[in-house]
């Protein structure tokens, strides 16, 4: 996965990534205390859904 992670097993890593998929919040509202993991994971989201909106967005033109 990625190379920020070396405190944590991969279980634990799968766990954290699981959480921050299903508690998802936007950049703004995020708590800079939270895991590496963890926010990494939401950017990961972010990044996604950015895409998907181009995808969508040039779909509908």
């Amino acid at each position: 996965m990625h190379a920020i992670l070396t405190d944590v097993d991969f279980i634990e890593e799968i766990r954290l990534r699981r959480w921050a998929r299903e508690n998802y919040k936007p950049a703004g509202e995020r708590d800079e205390s939270w895991h590496p993991v963890v926010l990494d994971e939401m950017q990961a989201k972010d990044t996604e859904s950015h895409g998907a909106d181009l995808v969508l967005h040039n779909d509908a033109t």
